[in-house]
């Protein structure tokens, strides 16, 4: 086992790491993730998804980290800064994932301590987030210290197809 390392991709990194996101993507969702998509989800299918997000990368409109295991494409996430005038000291904390096999050793929480870090050197101190209501994701925002601000029943799709609750969250960042 290798070291687990967490980087943010440029416009040049995240284009080379298509294929292990898409990968991880697929796997998630694969094991009932509710991330937006219904499985099953091929590998293939993720990479055109993946790769629609590139322009957003390369202006600076969507931040992705990636966590790697060696070279392989572990864990993932995502900022997205507020886009109008009003909105610029918020963002949205998106398509948090870690693959199944590098579950339980901290790399969720080690994700999002990026993303709070990268927040506040831009001057963001407001996080909003969605997840399934009852999933681990919920369980695991709510002991990183994320408020729940509501619930909105047959919110969305699980991977499986049935509607579920979504919960959604704060963060504010002190200092």
């Amino acid at each position: 086992m290798h070291t687990i390392t967490i980087s943010r991709l440029s416009a040049a990194t995240f284009e080379a790491d298509l294929t292990g996101l898409a990968e991880l993507l697929a796997d998630a969702v694969d094991g009932g993730a509710s991330l937006g998509f219904l499985a099953p989800y091929p590998a293939p299918v993720a990479v055109e998804w993946w790769r629609s997000l590139a322009a957003a990368v390369a202006e600076g409109g969507h931040l992705v980290w990636a966590a790697y295991d060696g070279d392989r494409v572990v864990g993932t996430v995502s900022l997205v800064p507020g886009r109008k005038d009003n909105g610029r000291h918020r963002a949205e904390l998106v398509k948090l994932m870690v693959h199944r096999q590098a579950r339980g050793r901290g790399l969720a929480r080690r994700l999002m301590a990026a993303v709070e870090q990268e927040a506040r050197a831009r001057g963001i101190d407001l996080l909003l987030l969605d997840t399934e209501t009852g999933s681990d994701a919920e369980h695991l925002y709510r002991a990183a210290g994320w408020t729940a601000y509501g619930v909105v029943p047959d919110y969305a799709a699980d991977p499986g197809g049935t509607l579920r609750a979504c919960t959604f969250f704060f963060k504010r960042l002190a200092g």
